[in-house]
C-alpha cells in the first residue's frame, strides 16, 4: 500500500480532496474481491488539491491498471467519480460510486472451467 500526500504550501491553506470513509469502504470491498481472485496486488492513494486518486496495480512497480478518481468540481456536470484505464481513457464516469465501479466488477465475473 502506498499513500502519497503533497507537502504543505508555505503561507497558504492546503485544501485537499480525499475519499470519505464510506467511499473507501466501497472501493476496498471491490479491491479485496479482486485480490482474492488474483487480479490485483497493490494500491496507492493520492490526495491532491483538486482530485483524490485510488490507483490499482497488478504488481508494485508497474503503472496503475486502473485509477478511480474523485473530482468534486465535476459534481454538477458529468459526475465527480470516474474510472480510468491504463492509457488514461475514461471507462466510466458518474454521480454514484457504486454504479461507476460496476465497470470493474465485470472483470471479476468469469466462466469457471
Amino acid at each position: 500500500m502506498t499513500v502519497q500526500t503533497p507537502p504543505p504550501i508555505p503561507g497558504g491553506s492546503a485544501q485537499q480532496v480525499a475519499f470519505h470513509r464510506t467511499e473507501l469502504n466501497i472501493i476496498l470491498s471491490l479491491y479485496g474481491r479482486m485480490v482474492a481472485a488474483g487480479e490485483w496486488r497493490d494500491y496507492g492513494i493520492s490526495a491532491l488539491s483538486d482530485v483524490a486518486v485510488f490507483s490499482i496495480f497488478r504488481r508494485t512497480a508497474e503503472h496503475p491498471l486502473y485509477r478511480i478518481e474523485k473530482r468534486p468540481k465535476l459534481r454538477n456536470r458529468q459526475g465527480m467519480y470516474a474510472v480510468l484505464g491504463m492509457d488514461g481513457q475514461v471507462m466510466k464516469r458518474g454521480h454514484d460510486l457504486r454504479t461507476v465501479l460496476r465497470v470493474l466488477e465485470r472483470k471479476l465475473i468469469r466462466a469457471v472451467e
